[in-house]
This record gives C-alpha cells, structure tokens and sequence, in this order.
C-alpha cells in the first residue's frame, strides 16, 4: 500500500499497523509519505543522525526518586511570598506542557514512515511521562498537603494560565480535529516551540533559586529535566527543516507563530514571576525569550526574528552554566549520584552545540 503524495488541503495518512507490500530499503525511505512496512528496521538507515539521537536520550535515562529533595521541603518555606507563588504556578505549567505533549505526539508519530525517526518519539514520549512523575514526586513531597490541590488546578484559577494552556493545546487540538498537512505542519512547529521556548523561563526560575542556596534538590531535577528536552529540541530542529520540504506553509506564518509565542511566553512569565524575584525582571525575560526565539529559527535555518543586538545574547549566561547543559560539569552533586547531576553529555553525540 503506496501512501498518498502530498498536496495542499489532503488528509494526513496514518502510517499502517503493518503493511507487507512495503518497501524499507533506504533509497525509499523517507520521513513521511514512505511506502514502509512499518517494522524497526535498523540495521541500514537513512537518517543516521536519528540513531544517535536516540542512543543519548537512552543513555540520559534517570528516576526523579532517586534525587535528593529533603532540603527543599525547608526550603520553600524560606522563600518569600512571591518566590512560593512562582515556585507553585510555574510548576503546574510545566505539568501541563509534559501532560499535553505524552498526549500529543502520538498523533504526530502516527503519520511517520521512518522508523528510526519512529524510534526517537516514542523515546520522547516515555521521557514526558517521566518528567510528569517528577512533577508529582516534587509536589508529593515539597509541598504541604493543604496546597496541593492548588498547585494541580493552578490554572483553573488563574486566568493567565488557562489561556495559555489554551492557546497551547489549541494549535495540537486543531490538528486533532482536522487532520490536514497543513495543521501538521503547525502542530509540528508548535511542538518546537513548546519544546525550544515555553520550558526555557521555568528552568531559569529554578537555577536562581538554587544558585542562592535555595531548592537545590529541585534545581537537580530540572537539570535532569532540561537535559531531556534538549534531545527533543535536537530532534525537531532536524523534522522542521525537512517538513519545510515537504508540508504546504509560509515564512510568514512561521515567524507569526514565533512572535505570538514570544508574546504569550513573556505574558505568562512577567505575571507569575515579574519584577518580584531576585535576579529576573521582566526586561531580563523579554531578552531572554527573544534571545531564545532567535537561537530556534537560526537553528532551522531562518534569520532572527528580534534584529536589536541585545536578543543575540542570553541575560542568563551564568545560569545556564549552573544547569551544566554545556558540558562544563560545574554543577555540585547533592548527593553519592555524581555522574547523574554532574553529567556531562556522551562525547560520541554530536550537535549538541547547535541547540
């Protein structure tokens, strides 16, 4: 069964359970519309950047349990108010931003006909559900019983955040809904969004606090955390590109979804954090988000969106070394799991620096 070429206004295929008259030999093999027969041939590739991709987010493997957070239990009620509210709402976003993609990238995997790219989602789906357990393993433990409830429905009473989570969810929805190339093609670039921009502010929220001597247990979660999503940021800069080949789209809309996202980010971050904390403000994270925007379309092969100077640098530099994503290992394991919290990413790996 030959799937259908594409054409603008057609029906995403959904790649079959199993189909005999495939052909998997790499000179056929192509990311979507393949005529594969949908068994995990690997021995013989087409996109080798895909099986390592894959082995590094194997071997990024770790369990959230397995990190020390007993100091932080003290801790968060050494915080101020405000750091209490931030540390709370930016927590259930992050929830909700792993909770939708376990559910969404399903429906992207589906129409995929390379296995080895098959292979690579899956993995990233097995690692939003584990990062979900984290959140839940930080709120268990963290937070008092009596603010738990808060913390999961955050959003059902906070207006800013449901409106983000509804704008997020509504470009997958969408999708869902209509299953057209076109809206993959959004959901696809929503995906490298969510993946390359939305975590980025909560990470930064985290490592300031641990580089005051505060939450370290949850800054090495999230450590672990950023970690993962990097891979992921790694695999959508590869499918976009090739997307862009392939999807019926226009500049002028990628750059629309990057500005509307910098702007609902930079929204939802100056609400639950501000000027209130201790190292950011609203000017550092309007930098930072645009800093973050422009890095994604140049990694896709686009020109910046955000042309002043200042959005060619992080504000963060000295944070994002203490998250030790830069193969540095400046970061102090809390506890015997040195080459866990102190990793230093596999130097058979290569690409890292591109992200």
């Amino acid at each position: 069964m030959l799937l259908a070429e594409p054409t603008a206004s057609a029906a995403m295929p959904i790649t079959p359970i199993f189909n005999p008259t495939g052909d998997d030999s790499v000179a056929h093999r192509t990311i979507w519309f393949g005529n594969t027969t949908n068994l995990m041939q690997l021995n013989d590739v087409r996109y080798n950047w895909a099986v390592g991709l894959y082995q590094q987010m194997r071997e990024n493997f770790w369990i959230p349990q397995r990190l020390d957070i007993t100091q932080d239990v003290t801790d968060y009620w050494n915080l101020t108010d405000e750091e209490r509210y931030a540390f709370d709402g930016i927590l259930s976003y992050l929830t909700f931003l792993d909770s939708v993609q376990t559910c969404n990238i399903p429906h992207l995997k589906s129409s995929i006909t390379a296995p080895e790219i098959s292979l690579c989602m899956a993995e990233q789906i097995s690692q939003e559900g584990m990062h979900n357990q984290s959140y839940q393993y930080m709120i268990e433990t963290i937070i008092p019983m009596e603010r738990r409830n808060d913390v999961y429905g955050f959003w059902r009473t906070d207006k800013v955040l449901k409106e983000r989570c509804e704008f997020i969810a509504g470009l997958y929805q969408q999708y869902v809904d209509q299953p057209t190339q076109e809206n993959y093609f959004v959901a696809l670039l929503a995906d490298y969004l969510l993946e390359g921009l939305y975590f980025y502010n909560g990470f930064i929220y985290f490592y300031n606090l641990a580089s005051r001597m505060l939450m370290p247990g949850s800054a090495d979660i999230f450590k672990m955390i950023n970690r993962d999503e990097l891979s992921h940021v790694r695999l959508y800069q590869k499918l976009i590109p090739e997307a862009m080949q392939v999807f019926p789209h226009s500049l002028e809309q990628i750059y629309e979804m990057f500005a509307g996202a910098v702007e609902y980010e930079c929204a939802w971050t100056n609400h639950i954090v501000g000027d209130n904390i201790l190292g950011i403000t609203e000017a550092s994270t309007e930098q930072y988000t645009k800093y973050l925007a422009n890095s994604r379309l140049r990694a896709i092969g686009l020109e910046p969106l955000y042309k002043e100077a200042k959005y060619s640098k992080s504000p963060y530099t000295h944070l994002e070394r203490f998250s030790d994503t830069k193969k540095e290992a400046h970061t102090k394991a809390n506890f015997f799991e040195a080459t866990v919290t102190s990793y230093v990413m596999s130097s058979g790996i290569t690409g890292w620096d591109e992200i």
